[in-house]
């Protein structure tokens, strides 16, 4: 059997973070866990031991001397902690070539290393909020879902960036729907469980306490629910949220549905804030990404703590092998 193809990490915001977690990520995992880097070789940490690839094929042996590059020449220098619009589209460029990469099995999988969305907008006005909506449109649309991961939590929002005032108004059986079939599907395709578990939070306090505190979860929530356990999903809930995150409950599920942004990553950052990692569900391709952003304020200083990312880089490839297996 031949060894799977490297993981695709896009270079992201070149005045940020990105290029020095990189070289770190490298220095941690060798050929251990091939990937390449997507970017341009002179955004690179100064000393940056690189090795530049014509092809992905050439990642694992080449990991050996230095970073694997696949160059991709930008318009402007990369300057830490000061972004240049004339990077912009490079950027968008890199993702887009990334995809086609592994769409077409060069690459198991993407890694994307964070953007900076104003930068974007201001260099080559990037229409997307972020990564997530552009990734789905390069698939062709339809519904994606952010998932947040850790050893310890799988955290899912039905809602995302939108203000908490909007989210009883944008939450609907569709969405919640969508949201829980999307997510175990993947825990079967992508995470190799055979048969999830999944916990559902209540919009409300104590899970609205029979109405007293909102009837979101009668009126939709419960309904909702109900009706995915007639389709063989394994679901609880609507639970409180409240009680959902201590050891014991944890145990019980695969994954945790929430309702909103805050409710969903404020657990997983308390209990694992260094390893969390994003992962888009949904995609016809993998992509997992570092769980924080550009940093520009210790960019280029050599102190940005590389873990997320390097899990990141091993989500990835283990997602890679449990869609191989099923394949």
């Amino acid at each position: 059997m031949s060894a799977p193809a490297p993981v695709a990490m896009t270079c992201g915001e070149p005045a940020g973070v990105g290029p020095e977690l990189a070289v770190a990520a490298w220095r941690a995992l060798g050929a251990d866990l091939p990937f390449f880097w997507i970017g341009d070789p002179r955004h690179l940490p100064a000393g940056t031991p690189t090795a530049l690839i014509d092809d992905p094929q050439e990642a694992r042996a080449a990991s050996a001397a230095g970073l694997p590059v696949l160059a991709h020449a930008f318009n402007g220098e990369a300057r830490a902690g000061r972004p240049d619009p004339a990077n912009a589209q490079g950027v968008i460029d890199v993702i887009a070539r990334a995809v086609d990469l592994t769409r077409s099995g060069a690459a198991s999988a993407i890694c994307t290393a964070p953007i900076h969305k104003k930068a974007l907008r201001d260099g080559a006005d990037f229409a997307y909020p972020g990564h997530t909506e552009y990734l789905a449109a390069l698939a062709g649309g339809g519904p994606v879902v952010m998932m947040l991961a850790s050893p310890q939590l799988r955290v899912v929002p039905a809602t995302i960036h939108i203000a908490l005032e909007d989210v009883p108004m944008a939450l609907n059986p569709a969405l919640l729907t969508d949201t829980v079939l999307i997510t175990h599907a993947a825990l079967r395709r992508d995470f190799a469980i055979a048969r999830p578990r999944l916990a559902v939070a209540g919009l409300n306090p104590h899970a609205g306490e029979g109405g007293a505190m909102g009837r979101e979860e009668i009126e939709m929530i419960a309904p909702t629910l109900e009706a995915l356990r007639g389709q063989g999903i394994d679901i609880t809930g609507p639970l409180p949220a409240d009680t959902m995150f201590h050891p014991p409950a944890r145990a019980r599920y695969d994954a945790a549905i929430c309702m909103y942004h805050d409710q969903a990553l404020i657990p997983i950052k308390t209990l694992d804030f260094d390893r969390g990692v994003n992962v888009t569900l949904g995609l016809p391709f993998i992509r997992t990404s570092p769980d924080h952003g550009t940093a520009f304020d210790i960019a280029g200083q050599g102190v940005a703590n590389p873990s997320s990312l390097i899990e990141a880089l091993k989500m990835a490839r283990a997602m890679a092998a449990a869609r191989a297996a099923r394949a």
